[in-house]
């Protein structure tokens, strides 16, 4: 049985300054291209926008920070200064600390290791900024007193198998008791392997379908590729449960 999507599950949109992205290709990788990708999503539904520079995929050359802020900077401050909720795809401190500066609200950090920096940057700063870390962080490294200002990805596709990654996905109801949750599972392996497809350009219904399922379980961001699929889905399923939308 469903629970209620939580009015609180918000849809980050991902816009990759790369020029190497495994689910784009590179479409965005100029500034003024992320920045007009950026406002289309933020007019299909987005409520936050999650920029990197470099990818994720493997084998991808990995980048100092002065690199990253140089592919990344340009867009994250003028999407900053049009007052849009950004959040800054990095692990580099230096990077965090200059998108920040320019009015970053979330720094979303996918490796443990720079987390304490992280932590420091995020809590000597305003209390609006936010920070996205490793599930295996909770505990260690996060403490009970850090939950108020930390999402927590169960981390899908980062050196797991599928069988990994399909027990990562079932435990986000367990994660979410413990804590607020990210998923981005958003064509990921182990969306592909779900849906029979080999490929990243049909796997809309198979995205959409996970973001619903992680919202049903307590998930309070879901960070996708298909803005405007996945916010209409929820949209439609808040309208269903009762819910106000002026409310929202």
């Amino acid at each position: 049985m469903y629970a209620s999507a939580p009015a609180a599950c918000r849809v980050m949109g991902i816009v990759n300054v790369t020029p190497d992205s495994f689910s784009d290709g590179g479409r965005f990788f100029s500034s003024d291209d992320a920045v007009r990708r950026g406002r289309e999503m933020l007019a299909e539904g987005a409520d936050i926008l999650d920029i990197g520079g470099e990818s994720t995929r493997p084998g991808a050359k990995p980048l100092s920070w002065n690199e990253e802020w140089a592919r990344i900077g340009p867009a994250v401050e003028r999407l900053c200064a049009e007052r849009f909720t950004i959040s800054v795809d990095t692990y580099h401190p230096e990077t965090a600390e200059r998108a920040v500066a320019a009015g970053a609200k979330v720094v979303n950090c996918v490796y443990a290791e720079p987390v304490p920096a992280m932590l420091e940057i995020v809590r000597r700063v305003a209390t609006d900024v936010e920070l996205v870390v490793p599930a295996s962080c909770l505990g260690e490294v996060v403490s009970a007193s850090d939950l108020g200002r930390v999402y927590l990805d169960p981390m899908i596709g980062f050196g797991t198998t599928r069988e990994e990654d399909l027990a990562l996905l079932r435990s986000v109801g367990e994660l979410a008791m413990k804590g607020r949750v990210l998923l981005g599972a958003s064509r990921k392996r182990i969306v592909r392997a779900l849906a029979g497809e080999s490929g990243t350009d049909s796997l809309i219904g198979a995205d959409v379908a996970i973001a619903l399922w992680a919202a049903s379980h307590g998930a309070s961001i879901v960070r996708v590729h298909d803005v405007k699929e996945v916010a209409q889905a929820l949209r439609v399923w808040r309208s269903l449960e009762g819910r106000s939308l002026e409310n929202e």
